[in-house]
């Protein structure tokens, strides 16, 4: 099978590599170039680039390098910076997994007469009794990705390859160093590739927005602080929004952009009985009823009952999710990804829209 190989620098890709030529693939690793502006984390550094084409090197293998930095703009960072000031919380890595790192690299590699396309996520495709392909966990829980590439379907999943999916971290890691391969002992990329390490957040959004000043109350209106930049600002956050120390444990419960106010409330406000999912990808058919639901990339599965609505849009189903005990509300704009009830497939996954309840308690000191 001819195999294009998304390099990223790493060692899994590197790894996914070796692999994918122990089987016999013909194997051509590609690097992406992705964001143009100052990078020190993620994966679009140089020295990434350089790393990646020095392990094509040392596995014997051509390395090509596609310029997507159009497409990481447009489906990337400006959603990213637009989000921001509309007050929702977006995530821009799994955005570059929907629209750059497959759509667009899978049909490069159409265009280029690849058979597939293959990438170092722990992650595992699988096929039930009736032939269709199922999207599941990686082999090691600790480094399971599945969630992430949550948005591949039936048709990307027939030309995607996860290499590495079906093993532990600590075995790619012995293979790469067993090979030589350069990457054996790097560290693991967490960071969002265009915000800096010196720079942070703050920085990248205040130079391409206006942040606004605003006020913090509680559930009766009445004013408690007030932050800087009411953009920065996320649901759940109970730091750095402008309350003195010393008095009841609080954290945001509501963002009013427009309206220039952050509402706090203790942990029972920030209670919901369920949310609603937008832009729903299922991994095969819709799925209704009871499944478990992750909505952070490392955080716990929950049970809960799915209903999917009436109508759908051109990008996806909407989809209630009605949790079977009350939970934390998930800030607007974060992926929901549902899990069938034995916590190992992909069932699909959407963006979680803007909660319209607060959940009103008692402080807790």
């Amino acid at each position: 099978m001819k195999v294009l190989l998304a390099m990223s620098g790493g060692v899994d890709s590197s790894v996914a590599g070796a692999l994918l030529l122990e089987e016999g693939h013909d194997v051509v690793g590609v690097t992406m170039k992705l964001w143009g502006g100052d990078s020190d984390t993620g994966c679009c550094s140089v020295s990434d680039v350089d790393d990646a084409r020095r392990v094509a090197q040392q596995l014997g293998i051509d390395h090509l390098v596609f310029n997507f930095g159009d497409d990481f703009d447009r489906h990337v960072v400006e959603p990213y910076v637009r989000d921001h000031a509309a007050g929702v919380t977006p995530n821009p890595c799994i955005e570059c997994n929907r629209h750059v790192k497959f759509d667009r690299l899978l049909r490069r590699a159409d265009q280029l007469g690849f058979d597939a396309v293959a990438t170092g996520h722990h992650a595992r495709i699988g096929r039930t009794a009736d032939g269709r392909l199922t999207l599941e966990r990686g082999a090691d829980a600790a480094k399971d990705q599945s969630y992430v590439v949550h948005m591949l379907d039936q048709d990307a999943l027939a030309r995607t390859l996860f290499p590495v999916g079906s093993i532990d971290k600590s075995e790619v890691r012995r293979i790469a160093a067993e090979r030589g391969l350069r990457t054996a002992s790097k560290p693991d990329s967490q960071d969002v590739c265009f915000i800096t390490s010196t720079g942070g957040r703050d920085t990248f959004l205040g130079d391409r927005i206006e942040f606004r000043p605003a006020r913090v109350v509680d559930a009766d209106g009445e004013q408690l602080g007030a932050v800087d930049a009411v953009e920065m600002v996320t649901i759940g956050q109970r730091r750095g929004i402008g309350l003195p120390g010393g008095g009841p444990k609080r954290y945001v419960v509501d963002v009013d952009v427009d309206g220039a106010t952050v509402t706090v409330g203790d942990e029972q406000a920030l209670l919901d009985d369920g949310l609603s999912v937008v832009d729903v990808v299922w991994t095969d058919a819709p799925v209704a009823g009871e499944v478990l639901v992750q909505a952070s990339a490392h955080g716990a599965t929950l049970p809960a009952t799915l209903t999917v609505g009436p109508t759908a849009s051109a990008t996806g189903d909407t989809v209630a999710v009605a949790w079977r005990t009350p939970q934390r509300r998930i800030a607007p704009g974060q992926s929901v990804v549902f899990y069938d009830p034995t916590d190992t497939r992909v069932l699909g996954g959407g963006i979680a829209v803007r909660a319209t309840t607060v959940r009103l308690g008692p402080p807790t000191a």
